[in-house]
């Protein structure tokens, strides 16, 4: 019977108390004994753990005595908070009857919660207010109170206050979920539809999708087919988290659990496909399905040369477990052989840039992350292009169109004049504004995403104090006057160091791009030019001094010519080395590319 099931999620902005208020429900619901209990039991991954952010789903069976006397089955399925894995938290919305909305009694409602909130509601969920860290000084329950109420409707005094880490009113929170989020609908005689809202790969049963059943039953005796896809498989193994794997003979209708498939790779077993019995297929597939499409892209580089294939087997593992991970060889006249990588977002790329590092143990190098291009040529095609290596001469190119993306801001309102200078600087218009609440303001602007991958949310954050949060969406490809900035070390062409720039920007640009690598790259035994390129010339030059040997010191005294011959004779040799000499870029010098401040 599915009148006992509750399906469930939490959203909240990042830290906000999520992953904590989840440790809590096991613990009351005694999923996990005191003995087992670490903290942050979901969030598996060492990374999660440190950065104190969820990015990978995961979800729970909790078995729940409520004060009704009957026994219910709790479903939490946890979302990722951050806004680079948007499509995961849509999938695991999908999966769900109802959602625990947790805002932070000190910090109210900020961008990612509300994001996160429009989602559900799009969906119907039933939506559950809490307010939770009422227990901190600095804690303004009442005041965030009104804030949701203003959001949601209801009454204020009907908000669940909690304090996820002391335990305070955790019991109040799952009588909610029971009392308020419907049971599932779907029947089990139906064709099944089940929703994969996440996957991981396990190197003895393959990849491991996260099932929530719409429809229909599920049997170890069932041959699977995955509907978008089109792969077909035979279960290894059905069962439920609790929270560890735990295998069971069947999974019906309105049930989350686990079907372990023994698939090599999670592209056969995507999030958001649907699985369904080859015997009797469902006519269709549950909706909503999508390709992840990488936005940021950058080169993978193994520091030292013959790390090549070591660095391939690393990004093919993490490609295993990661679907939204997509790289290519590629080779730069620079640094050699590496691998261009697309990824969702900067956070997702610093993720990845640390998994390589820590669990593969790879020295591993990162250019400057660029953005995807459409270029139309003369010829009329439109090519894409994620790398500024690939962009074709001047005289081929009718226009580029670059992504742009709309972001939401919410900030107290004291900062409006910051932000709005910030975003103006970087290209950005502004669209329109709202009041979610007293002394807060939701900002929403249209800016180029090249704009937005370079520190813009750190330095969003620095004029903040903090206070302000960010969410985006990919809005559409527009022309502009865009050229390509090349730097030349020694007159070649340093390809890593190229990026795509508005016509505007390039001659700043270039020039705070060579007064910074005029101080990175170590001096010669002759001199270097560092120039930069942009429309066809140079328009800036920076010269990087030779080491010099004093020759002049054994001439004390004597004839001036004695002097001159002597550097005669090492202007030669420089000029002889400059010819066969080739310079060695350090690390530094790809991310100065990076950290280019505003001027």
């Amino acid at each position: 019977m599915t009148d006992s099931i509750r399906n469930f999620c939490i959203i909240a902005h990042v830290d906000h108390g999520k992953s904590t208020l989840a440790d809590r429900l096991l613990q009351v619901t005694g999923t996990i004994s005191e003995r087992e209990m670490t903290e942050q039991v979901l969030d598996s991954m060492d990374l999660e753990r440190e950065k104190g952010v969820t990015i990978k789903a995961s979800a729970v069976r909790m078995n729940y005595h409520a004060s009704d006397g009957k026994e219910y089955e709790l479903n939490l399925i946890d979302t990722p908070g951050h806004v680079d894995f948007g499509y995961e938290v849509s999938r695991a919305l999908q999966a769900c009857e109802g959602a625990l909305l947790v805002v932070d009694a000190t910090q109210g409602i900020e961008a990612q919660t509300l994001a996160n909130l429009y989602q559900a509601l799009d969906v119907g969920l039933e939506i559950i207010p809490v307010i939770n860290k009422i227990d901190l000084p600095s804690a303004r329950p009442d005041e965030v109170a009104e804030d949701v109420v203003s959001l949601l409707g209801g009454k204020a005094e009907d908000v669940i206050r909690i304090s996820a880490k002391a335990g305070i009113n955790v019991e109040q929170v799952l009588e909610a979920v029971v009392q308020k989020v419907p049971p599932p609908g779907g029947e089990n005689d139906k064709p099944l539809r089940a929703l994969i809202f996440d996957s991981h790969y396990d190197s003895y049963k393959g990849v491991v999708c996260y099932v929530r059943v719409v429809e229909g039953t599920v049997t170890m005796a069932d041959t699977l087919r995955m509907m978008t896809v089109g792969t077909e498989v035979k279960p290894i193994e059905i069962g439920i988290f609790a929270p560890t794997m735990k295998p069971v003979s069947q999974l019906k209708a309105g049930e989350v659990g686990y079907i372990a498939t023994g698939l090599k790779s999670v592209h056969d077993a995507r999030v958001g496909d649907t699985i369904t019995k080859v015997s009797a297929p469902a006519a269709e597939p549950l909706p909503g399905y999508r390709h992840p499409k990488p936005m940021v892209f950058a080169g993978i580089y193994p520091v030292d040369a013959e790390d090549y294939s070591d660095l391939r087997d690393a990004l093919e593992k993490l490609q295993l477990n990661d679907a939204s991970l997509t790289f290519e060889p590629e080779t730069s006249q620079a640094i050699g052989f590496g691998f261009r990588a697309g990824f969702l977002g900067l956070f997702h790329m610093e993720i990845i840039q640390e998994r390589i590092e820590r669990e593969y143990d790879l020295d591993v190098l990162f250019t400057a992350p660029s953005v995807e291009y459409q270029v139309v040529t003369v010829t009329g095609e439109t090519l894409l292009i994620d790398s500024p290596a690939q962009l074709p001469d001047e005289s081929k190119i009718v226009e580029i169109r670059e992504p742009w993306m709309k972001i939401e801001i919410i900030t107290p309102t004291e900062f409006y004049g910051a932000i709005m200078d910030l975003v103006t600087k970087r290209r950005g218009t502004f669209k329109s504004q709202e009041y979610p609440a007293p002394h807060r303001v939701q900002l929403n602007f249209e800016i180029p995403l090249a704009e937005l991958i370079v520190d813009f949310f750190d330095e969003l954050k620095s004029r903040t104090r903090g206070y302000a949060s960010l969410d985006y969406q990919f809005l559409e490809y527009r022309p502009d006057e865009l050229q390509k900035l090349e730097i030349l070390v020694n007159g070649e062409p340093v390809d890593a160091l190229a990026s795509i720039v508005h016509k505007k920007d390039a001659y700043h640009k270039g020039q705070a791009l060579i007064s910074k690598l005029k101080d990175l790259i170590p001096r010669q035994l002759f001199e270097v030019a560092i120039q930069a390129a942009a429309g066809g010339r140079v328009i800036s030059r920076a010269n990087v001094k030779a080491l010099r040997k004093d020759v002049l010191a054994k001439c004390y005294g004597g004839d001036i010519t004695r002097k001159k011959k002597l550097l005669e004779k090492q202007k030669r040799g420089k000029r002889r080395m400059k010819m066969v000499g080739n310079v060695e870029i350090p690390q530094e010098a790809f991310m100065a590319v990076l950290k280019l401040e505003e001027e």
